[in-house]
């Protein structure tokens, strides 16, 4: 029998009594969401950067757990949140964004906002090899039984423009310290389960009636634009898109991240200020920005 290895990694801020919920990505770790976390601590929210379930420890305890796992993760990490706080807000990054997606669906009457970065519904990113294009067909193969000790690695520049952020990060992910920069592959079984988890958040995106901040790169190397234009039309919420062009994947931790915490805490407070009648609210520009 093997022991779990997975370490404690999640984090939480405590401020005034609107609350935001940041949830990392697939195979990531809660340390992608903390420098935005600091941000909107700064500008009074109270933050929890939640630990999905598997994550922080090693590809086998990931292994152990699917979409559903990931998503109860969530939930109870909204609870948690919701015992401190009067309005909850909740932000994702890649299939964070997904599963932030995904409460707002399950919560309409709770999740007041939501903050979508680097959303990733398609791995079609010029990074991504053809391959690895066609992993939509995984939860079949895998369904199977075949392949469940493949993976597809990461590769440069691991969803990050900025050098010195990316020497930091790498280093870390390639030196086993998967609780500060997550795994360095993603295991074809656990794509399967994303794969799962966009199926079921995809056709249910007519439900989400929180006004979404869509975030996402020009020049994205792991999820395209198309990601974010997939929101756009199909949510029944008022959204607006913030295109940023010098980051890559992972804006929450590259160099434009002080404007990711920035549209961010001024969205909320927005929001906060239309109340619950969501259908009043009316971002300051429906246009993308870069």
């Amino acid at each position: 029998m093997t022991h779990s290895m997975i370490k404690q990694a999640d984090f939480l801020l405590r401020g005034g009594n609107s609350g935001v919920l940041l949830i990392h990505g697939l195979t990531g770790t809660p340390a992608e969401m903390r420098f935005v976390g600091k941000g909107l601590h700064r500008a009074g929210y109270t933050v929890y950067g939640m630990q999905l379930a598997g994550h922080c420890g090693t590809e086998a305890d990931l292994l152990k757990t699917g979409w559903r796992d990931w998503r109860r993760s969530v939930s109870e990490a909204a609870d948690k949140l919701l015992a401190q706080v009067d309005h909850l807000f909740v932000a994702g990054l890649s299939m964070g964004s997904v599963l932030a997606l995904q409460l707002a669906i399950d919560r309409p009457h709770q999740v007041e906002a939501l903050g979508l970065y680097g959303s990733t519904f398609f791995y079609d990113g010029w990074t991504i090899p053809k391959m690895a294009r066609l992993s939509f067909m995984l939860p079949f193969v895998c369904g199977l039984g075949l392949f469940k000790r493949r993976r597809f690695m990461e590769s440069f520049p691991y969803g990050i423009k900025d050098e010195r952020v990316r020497q930091r990060i790498a280093g870390a992910m390639f030196d086993g310290q998967s609780e500060m920069a997550g795994l360095p592959g993603n295991p074809w079984p656990s794509l399967a389960e994303f794969h799962k988890l966009v199926w079921n958040v995809r056709p249910r995106l007519h439900k989400v009636r929180a006004p979404c901040l869509i975030m996402h790169s020009a020049d994205d190397d792991i999820a395209s634009v198309r990601n974010a234009q997939l929101i756009e039309r199909h949510v029944s919420a008022p959204t607006e898109t913030v295109l940023l062009t010098d980051s890559y994947h992972m804006i929450t931790v590259d160099g434009e991240r002080d404007q990711v915490i920035a549209r961010s805490a001024d969205f909320f407070a927005r929001a906060l200020a239309a109340g619950r009648e969501r259908e009043t609210f009316a971002p300051a520009s429906a246009a993308r920005v870069a």
